[in-house]
């Protein structure tokens, strides 16, 4: 494999295209419109714009994809996440085009693609399960008596769901059918499948999950856990490897359970099992993302492991050059995701332009990003600007690391996740390691995450606020989207006052 397109855009598509560098492989980036000064787009070998900003016209368009490839003489490609990542289509096309997919097979991502099938492919190696339907429901009257066959409170699930679409959480059997009804609308709306199940709802749950690796010579191995627990709208903020609770017995069992999902499936390359826990240790399978994860990082960083190497030398046919005993966790790692969010307006997307832009540096930092200061943050994307990964000889010297880099992290703006993030790491329930998916609600109040000011750093910052001002005003002659009020806000506010 000489030659590698990346298909996607941002932090993974620069995180790839360097470990392609250091593999001696050219690289090739697609980019939109709105990606044109891109790092990524720099970065690369090769780069062709695609098309227009919206994705459905660029970044999720197989076929123009294909003919770059086909115009290159692209070996293969590596999807990263997101976009066409999971999408068997569009595996398929690239295999009949004769290039090599940088990941699973179709069948594989058909399988745990869809919730009820993965659940039971799983379920023939006797996978723990959370109590609930084995199949597709939409009758409401037989829904209701499973449901109280189950129990209350239940959770009805979109079977081709993710990121909390589709999903009801229903104390009552008087809230089931309306809740019901909402869930399969907002499936249809969001899937295009409007299928439905029952499970139990686990209250107070832990997520995590574990990472796998497939070859093609029928080698499967699992690099231990991620804790993914610290979430907001049911979407992961705060990642750490490996998890404060687990017992070296329970990371063993659930391992070994998320290698056999992957037999299950007959999985080749880098995914990821994902599973819920009890406050009991109970451990039950949630579902399998075939995919490189957003949080990847975190388990290299402990393994020593670069899971995108490993994902080139499977698809190019090698045999995975290490065994299950070789594996061994080494320190402590933790990740937060920098989103363009206000965490005070209810994690709302805040977009602008980044008139500053610093990363942290130092022993045991590394930031995944793919903006550069006076870019602006596209409406079009998802908004995470940045991943932040601290690593430690244990978890206290991780997270002491990670507030240090958040403090050392400077961006104005817009509004960043940063402020959030700091609060996480400072917060008792982090630090003692006794937190679960509900985080969130119920510890976050905005007000503590702000920092109140002195009356002297008042009149600085009304004073860099005016000197802001006035730049944007002569700015605003290069760029039409900088504006006063992006000009002059700051996403994060720390002892060292920066503005």
């Amino acid at each position: 494999m000489k030659k590698i397109l990346v298909a996607n855009r941002g932090e993974i598509a620069l995180r790839v295209m360097r470990s392609c560098k250091e593999m001696g492989i050219k690289t090739v980036a697609v980019y939109s419109e709105a990606d044109r000064n891109s790092p990524h787009v720099k970065y690369a070998d090769e780069a062709i714009c695609i098309g227009p900003p919206a994705s459905a016209q660029s970044y999720l368009d197989g076929k123009k994809i294909i003919e770059v490839c086909r115009q290159l003489k692209v070996d293969g490609i590596h999807p990263g996440y997101g976009f066409l990542s999971e999408n068997a289509a569009f595996a398929n096309m690239v295999k009949e085009a004769g290039i090599t997919f940088i990941g699973p097979s179709a069948q594989s991502m058909e399988v745990m693609g869809d919730k009820l099938s993965a659940k039971a492919a799983a379920k023939k190696y006797n996978i723990p399960m959370v109590p609930g339907t084995d199949g597709a429901i939409d009758n409401i009257e037989e829904a209701k008596n499973t449901a109280i066959k189950v129990g209350f409170p239940i959770l009805i699930k979109a079977s081709a769901g993710g990121g909390g679409k589709g999903m009801r959480i229903v104390e009552k059997l008087d809230d089931f059918e309306e809740q019901m009804k909402l869930a399969v609308s907002e499936a249809k709306s969001a899937f295009g499948n409007g299928a439905v199940f029952i499970e139990r709802y686990v209250a107070g749950p832990r997520h995590i999950e574990i990472q796998v690796l497939g070859d093609t010579h029928g080698n499967i191995v699992y690099l231990f856990e991620r804790e993914c627990s610290v979430q907001r709208r049911h979407q992961k903020v705060v990642e750490e490897a490996p998890s404060s609770v687990l017992t070296p017995e329970i990371r063993k069992e659930m391992g070994m359970c998320a290698v056999n999902v992957a037999k299950a499936c007959n999985y080749v390359g880098a995914g990821t099992v994902e599973f819920l826990l009890d406050e009991n240790k109970n451990f039950y399978f949630l579902e399998m993302n075939t995919r490189l994860q957003v949080e990847h990082p975190v388990t290299e960083q402990i393994t020593g492991v670069d899971l995108v190497k490993e994902q080139i030398k499977i698809a190019r046919g090698e045999k995975l050059s290490f065994t299950q005993n070789d594996l061994q966790i080494k320190g402590h790692s933790i990740e937060i995701r920098v989103y363009a969010e206000d965490p005070n307006n209810n994690f709302l997307p805040d977009i602008g332009l980044l008139n500053t832009y610093k990363t942290p540096q130092g022993l045991g930092v590394r930031v995944d990003d793919g903006f550069e200061e006076g870019m602006q943050i596209p409406i079009y994307y998802d908004p995470m600007i940045a991943k932040l990964i601290t690593f430690g000889k244990d978890r206290e010297e991780a997270r002491q690391r990670m507030i240090r880099a958040i403090e050392d992290y400077t961006i104005t703006g817009v509004q960043t996740t940063l402020p959030f993030c700091k609060f996480v790491m400072e917060h008792e329930a982090f630090i003692s390691g006794n937190f679960d998916t509900h985080f969130v609600k119920r510890y976050f109040n905005p007000e503590k995450a702000k920092e109140e000011l002195t009356e002297t750093e008042q009149e600085i910052a009304l004073i860099a606020a005016a000197i802001a001002y006035e730049e944007s005003k002569s700015n605003s002659q290069v760029s039409t989207n900088a504006s006063p009020a992006n000009a002059t806000t700051s996403n994060w506010t720390k002892k060292r006052k920066v503005y």
